[in-house]
């Protein structure tokens, strides 16, 4: 995958600047039919390479035009590339004896490899912030808006990703591992890099059996 298939993140070029008006409304078609045909990779279809830095930075950019009552960033991301994948992947092994320690070498094996799957994996850590104006529940859904974001914005930027928490992701020795502290907790592990193939459409719920006009 070269340069041409990101494309649109050369041309992002600048976010608006603080107090600049926009436009309330930007009709696009091509937004709506993005949307509506949107699909996760699995991460066994994900494959070298990833975004670059720059790239990178300008997806997590897009990622935090979120909804965020109170205007507090009640999340933070951590990059997870290269060796560190590696070494946090000990760190999974470890937990995951500690939990299944008659668990089978080729099960271990796996779970040590987990942050090798994909070449770049972005960790969305919910950080609520005290205070009495804003409920917590309301900062937890604004970082979950945040994963959605950054999958979509990696999707359209010729990226493949994937949103999987796992049970890694409630481990407190992997969350010490990563830096985790107080309150914060993992909204998801923002798998990312290039497609092998394409992914295969599943069933959807039904929309209209699950609304109810008042």
């Amino acid at each position: 995958m070269d340069a041409a298939d990101h494309r649109p993140l050369h041309e992002l070029g600048r976010l608006p600047a603080d107090g600049e008006r926009l436009a309330a409304t930007q009709p696009s078609v091509d937004t709506l039919r993005f949307l509506a045909r949107r699909r996760s990779l699995v991460v066994k279809d994900i494959c070298e390479p990833g975004p670059t830095a720059a790239e990178l930075d300008d997806l997590l950019r897009v990622a935090v035009r979120v909804p965020d009552h109170g205007k507090l960033a009640p999340w933070r991301f951590i990059v997870i590339e290269g060796a560190a994948r590696t070494r946090l992947g000990a760190v999974l092994e470890q937990a995951f004896v500690n939990r299944q320690p008659d668990a089978a070498p080729t099960t271990v094996a796996l779970e040590r490899a987990r942050f090798e799957r994909v070449p770049t994996i972005v960790v969305v850590v919910s950080a609520p912030v005290s205070t009495p104006k804003v409920p917590e529940w309301e900062q937890v859904l604004s970082a979950g808006a945040v994963c959605y974001q950054l999958l979509l914005a990696a999707n359209a930027a010729g990226f493949a990703a994937q949103w999987l928490t796992e049970w890694y992701a409630y481990d407190r020795h992997v969350l010490a591992a990563l830096g985790l502290v107080g309150g914060e907790r993992v909204a998801g592990f923002l798998h990312i890099g290039s497609p092998e193939g394409d992914a295969e459409e599943r069933r959807r719920p039904d929309a209209r059996a699950l609304t109810t006009r008042l």
